[in-house]
């Protein structure tokens, strides 16, 4: 009997991605629902519409926003198709109808630590970068490697394809300066150091890969925003709450985390919501691409997901980690670093919502 329901939840699933987020295959376009919770799954209803539930055994409920309607305008939506293309990537940024604004729009990426990380392919990104007319962006680590300084980091950058892209390439803390950034209602920060070029640009589109990372448990919008676009100094301060300026090692798990959602909200205000954020959901690897030689992904690619809420979009893609198979190591990796803790922080601060409507683009 287990068996049987289990398929037929399957099924459902299958047939509602954009309603409970599982699986790679195309589904019904205008699919969507309002998720707080990875607990969250779809169960059909007698008129045939998707409606959240509590899985059976969670301890965790699962608020609903849905107007009588069945939307609410409030709630934050997270677009998301299964087609990882360039087209893909294309169709799923238009669906957010809305344009940056600016002569000068950065596109903020990781450019991946060498030898075989698994940063996102230039081919992938072309298309969009040169249609925002956009500079790819980054800043120097602060951990060593080959991308902590600047001459070595450039290198990476033109070795993995990025020079070459829209307007060019370039570090915004390539002088080893920062750009301080007041930090409104942060919990652990009241400044946040970017790279001193930051003020360069007028909006920021945000590609990340979604991902684990062994310090932050997975790395998404949230993390770009934060530790990616943090100078050297700011990263330090970020992994410390504040007590360092020259070391990132030692801080505090949890502050860790709410400096994070600090640091991206100073990020997001000092844009004036000039800035928009995709996700794209594939090599999903428990070690994010500053590790060179990451674990082998156990969980198939999902998807491009894309939303003007950094947290809505990152907590989008927990969910879908929870429902997708192979997902175990993914889920200890996030939770043996307390991750969604990043999410509790961001909505608690204002950075963003942890309620969504997810809705497929997928004819």
């Amino acid at each position: 009997m287990k068996k049987i329901i289990a398929l037929l939840i399957s099924s459902v699933l299958l047939l509602s991605l954009a309603a409970c987020g599982n699986g790679n295959s195309g589904t019904a376009g205008n699919s969507e629902t309002d998720w707080t919770s990875h607990n969250a799954t779809t169960q059909t209803s007698d008129d045939g519409q998707g409606s959240v539930s509590e899985e059976e055994g969670s301890t965790e409920s699962v608020d609903s926003h849905e107007t009588d309607d069945g939307t609410d305008t409030d709630v934050p939506v997270v677009y998301m198709t299964t087609d990882i293309s360039s087209e893909g990537l294309m169709k799923v940024y238009k669906a957010l109808g809305v344009e940056l604004s600016g002569d000068n729009i950065a596109v903020k990426l990781s450019t991946g630590e060498p030898p075989a990380s698994n940063y996102l392919d230039p081919d992938l990104i072309r298309e969009l970068v040169e249609y925002v007319d956009g500079t790819i962006v980054e800043c120097n680590t602060a951990y060593g490697g080959s991308r902590s300084e600047t001459a070595m980091h450039y290198q990476v950058a033109e070795d993995h394809g990025f020079t070459d892209l829209g307007k060019g390439f370039l570090i915004m803390d390539e002088d080893g300066e920062s750009m301080i950034l007041p930090v409104e209602g942060g919990q652990q920060l009241s400044e946040n150091y970017v790279g001193a070029h930051f003020g360069d640009f007028d909006g920021f589109l945000v590609l990340s890969h979604f991902k684990g990372h062994a310090m932050a448990g997975f790395g998404g919008a949230i993390k770009n925003i934060s530790i990616g676009i943090g100078s050297q100094e700011g990263k330090c301060l970020i992994h410390t709450a504040g007590n360092s300026h020259t070391s990132p090692w030692g801080g505090d798990q949890d502050a860790f985390l709410e400096s994070m959602a600090d640091a991206g909200k100073s990020v997001v205000d000092a844009l004036d919501g000039n800035i928009i954020f995709i996700n794209v959901m594939n090599h999903l690897s428990i070690d994010c691409d500053c590790d060179g030689n990451p674990s082998e992904p156990d969980i198939h690619d999902i998807g491009i997901l894309a939303s003007t809420d950094p947290v809505a979009l990152d907590q989008a893609c927990v969910d879908l980690i929870y429902q997708a198979d192979g997902n175990e190591s993914f889920i200890r990796r996030m939770e043996g670093q307390h991750a969604e803790h990043v999410l509790e922080a961001g909505e608690t601060i204002g950075l963003g919502s942890r309620t969504y409507r997810l809705e497929s683009i997928d004819d």
